[in-house]
């Protein structure tokens, strides 16, 4: 059974910083793409950053990018999100999302989210 499992979600105040992870198992992920997605309550889920599978493409949300930095581990088939200087609208629930191949578009495996809140 496949699974992605995330962790590292919690309450920061503005300015602080948090590491998501995500632990992907049931199968070998080396030849998926990574990501992470962000939903709000009453809202679709937003495309954070993603890895494609062999880590030489990154794709930054502009709303992050130069604040967040997505990495992943091969031997441990897991994915980082280590998020610096959060600012309250960064708040929601973080989604893991692997897709075979470069990019994100539909994802095939979602994991079960972590949230995430940032106080002011």
């Amino acid at each position: 059974q496949v699974r992605l499992v995330e962790s590292g979600g919690g309450l920061v105040q503005a300015g602080g910083s948090l590491r998501l992870s995500c632990a992907a198992s049931g199968r070998t992920f080396g030849t998926y793409a990574l990501g992470w997605f962000r939903q709000t309550p009453g809202k679709e889920r937003h495309f954070v950053a993603s890895i494609n599978w062999n880590g030489e493409q990154i794709y930054t949300a502009d709303s992050v990018l130069g604040r967040f930095t997505i990495s992943r581990d091969y031997a441990k088939d897991t994915v980082y999100l280590q998020m610096n200087s959060l600012k309250p609208e960064d708040t929601g629930v973080y989604y893991c999302v692997a897709e075979l191949g470069s990019q994100i578009e539909k994802g095939d495996y979602w994991g079960q989210g972590t949230q995430v809140t940032v106080s002011s």
